[in-house]
């Protein structure tokens, strides 16, 4: 049998005291439903430069404006459908439940494909010119998104592949907090060259064929011909600019596609008139700009190896995108700006809607389209039918300028996503990690708490147990020995003897040493 000694007791009971009282005195945290991570709001200073109190900057506009929008920042992705990006975005016109594209459009028995989350897979550029746009869109079927590229080995299904949160968290997450167009459609059925010049003459361009004319565009007037005429501020940015491609000294590959996603550089005027040249420069120019105070009041971007054009990196453009939401947020401007960002084309990619047909040209699948601002309606789906002529209606109708065709002036604009009502809300800085909902987990004090609990309850019962018979016989006028007989007594009479009870303690353990050597249990 082990003895403990007093010392071993004390130290057993003070354990069991703390393990109560830690489970008692320690308040148990909300769990709950929570991020993986939260939005930081900035306040005052922040980076580089501050939020100034009216949110203008110094010498960006010359002309009064209809609403509190000073500054419009557009900028022009490439190559995703909404429901490539935007699919399964809760509340948006995402893919519908039970979608399966069938391999052969007139034979169901072929089979089909449910659209599936692309995740790590390798992708490749899919076509996206008007033969593809109309063997997908079947006359309004919308079912030829596999028939088209049936001999293509290498896109096989990857046409009805979509991304989500996990792939594009800062995406989902801006969606989130500012506001997302879900019915936003390219305005031409074929890929980049015409829906670069609707985004900046709300034309195609080229009205034969929508390619790029070896003469240039100089007959085409451009939304920049109206701000300069205006006396509106502009610029054009360009990321990885090189001066001297233009339709004048053409390229090929990549670089060359720099006449494409910048329009105005074959036009004679933008090329010849050191002013308006001034105007198209490197990427870089707008961070300076924004930070100092002299963003002007219309900007247009593209960019180059940040584009998303596959099988180009998309986390690569979420990092640009973030840089220059980011830059916004941090200058001046931020309270009197608008940032939209749309993509040029579908890039062959699923869409479930049929576009609208206004015309000969278009509309083309829809893009995915946000929009940031300080007056943007927090978490808000714009339903508003648009297109990229839709950008320049609300450059005209913000500065009075008069429209650049038919479609501009036709065109619905994003007026709705506003709250004009409320003052600017100041900047949130969004995380590239998706806010997503978690289990919630145990309270790891509950758990242990009651672990304690179970522990400790019979030695804090014995304890009182034994303080309470001690007292009670001390108010009997017991002595301890008395108390020692009784004890020794009562165990006498488990042992099973019926001599009378010894008169000391000594010989009550005389008779306990003798129960045992007579094979007793002493228990």
């Amino acid at each position: 049998m082990i003895r403990r000694s007093g010392s071993s007791f004390l130290t057993l009971v003070g354990v069991v005291v703390a393990l109560f009282y830690l489970f008692v005195g320690l308040p148990a945290r909300d769990q709950g439903s929570r991020p993986t991570a939260a939005p930081q709001e900035l306040s005052g200073a922040s980076g580089d430069a501050a939020v100034s109190g009216d949110g203008a900057a110094t010498g960006a506009t010359a002309l009064e404006t209809t609403t509190p929008i000073k500054h419009v920042i557009t900028l022009m992705q490439e190559n995703h459908s909404f429901d490539n990006y935007f699919g399964t975005y809760p509340g948006a016109d995402g893919i519908p439940e039970g979608a399966c594209m069938p391999y052969e459009p007139d034979d169901p028995s072929a089979g089909c494909v449910e659209p599936f989350r692309i995740d790590d897979r390798a992708v490749v550029d899919l076509g996206h010119n008007l033969t593809t746009f109309v063997e997908q869109y079947n006359d309004g079927r919308m079912d030829g998104f596999l028939k088209v590229f049936e001999d293509q080995v290498e896109t096989g299904d990857l046409s009805v592949g979509y991304y989500d949160d996990e792939n594009l968290p800062y995406y989902w997450n801006v969606a989130d907090n500012y506001v997302l167009f879900d019915r936003f459609f390219t305005s031409a059925k074929g890929g980049s060259v015409p829906n670069h010049f609707y985004w900046v003459t709300a034309t195609p361009g080229n009205d034969d064929n929508g390619t790029l004319l070896p003469e240039g565009f100089d007959h085409v007037p451009t939304i920049f011909d109206r701000l300069e005429e205006a006396g509106v501020s502009w610029k054009f940015y360009v990321q990885n600019y090189d001066p001297e491609i233009t339709f004048r000294n053409p390229q090929l590959g990549d670089r060359g596609s720099q006449i494409v996603w910048v329009p105005i550089l074959n036009y004679n005027r933008f090329l010849d008139d050191p002013e308006l040249n001034s105007k198209i420069v490197p990427f870089e120019e707008f961070y300076t700009d924004v930070q100092n105070g002299t963003l002007p009041a219309v900007s247009y971007m593209v960019p180059s190896g940040a584009s998303e054009h596959p099988p180009g990196s998309i986390q690569a453009g979420e990092r640009f995108v973030r840089s220059i939401i980011t830059a916004l947020m941090r200058s001046s401007a931020w309270e009197s700006t608008a940032f939209t960002w749309t993509y040029d084309d579908w890039g062959g990619w699923y869409d479930h809607v049929p576009p609208p047909q206004v015309d000969d040209w278009g509309y083309g699948f829809r893009a995915p389209a946000l929009l940031v601002s300080a007056y943007a309606k927090p978490g808000y789906i714009d339903s508003t039918e648009m297109d990229f002529t839709s950008i320049l209606k609300f450059i005209e109708s913000n500065w009075g300028l008069e429209p650049l065709a038919k479609r501009d002036r036709e065109a619905q604009t994003f007026l709705d996503s506003f709250d004009f009502t409320k003052p600017p809300r100041p900047p949130i800085m969004l995380d590239r990690v998706r806010e997503r909902e978690l289990e919630p987990e145990p309270n790891q004090a509950v758990v242990y708490g009651a672990y304690s609990v179970a522990f400790a309850v019979p030695f804090v019962l014995a304890l009182f147990g034994v303080v309470a018979t001690r007292r009670e016989r001390r108010r009997n006028g017991d002595s301890e020995e008395a108390s020692t007989e009784h004890l020794a007594a009562d165990s006498l009479e488990q042992l099973g003897t019926t001599d009378s009870f010894p008169s000391t303690y000594a010989e009550y353990r005389a008779k306990v040493e003798q129960a045992k050597s007579d094979g007793i249990p002493p228990w």
